[in-house]
């Protein structure tokens, strides 16, 4: 599932406003169906619906440990833009799941961030926390 989507008007000044931009919330593809083309196929559908409607970005949220989807999103051109430190919170009543797992923020710019303004380099090390996100 995919949208294009933006934080009210009246967040624009805070540090945590996010411009009208696509969303990838999930993709999953049934293991079946795997290595298919069909994951490339629907992201840059996507990608394409966000530039027609001029969105600055495209972003998803990714498990640091989910390499297999790293590899496919940064052979598609994205890049990490910050690690939000336990965004997915796993069951806590599991031994061993207290603790919520990091995610990537992942983005790939739109043909509207000419200046490339809405990525940036080495965004694994820039953390932030869930509530930061929105």
């Amino acid at each position: 599932m995919g949208k294009l989507e933006s934080s009210p008007s009246y967040y624009i000044s805070s540090p945590h406003y996010l411009p009208y931009h696509a969303h990838i919330t999930a993709l999953t593809v049934a293991p079946h169906a795997r290595r298919l083309g069909l994951a490339r196929t629907l992201t840059t559908s996507l990608e394409r619906s966000g530039d027609e409607y001029d969105a600055w970005f495209v972003d998803l949220f990714v498990r640091k440990s989910n390499h297999v989807a790293q590899s496919l999103y940064k052979g598609l051109g994205y890049s990490v833009y910050r690690t939000v430190k336990e965004y997915y919170s796993d069951d806590p009543s599991k031994p061993g799941n207290d603790v919520g797992e990091d995610a990537y923020d992942m983005r790939k710019p739109g043909r509207r961030d000419v200046k490339r303004q809405h990525v940036r380099e080495k965004g694994e090390s820039f953390e932030v926390q869930p509530e930061d996100v929105w």
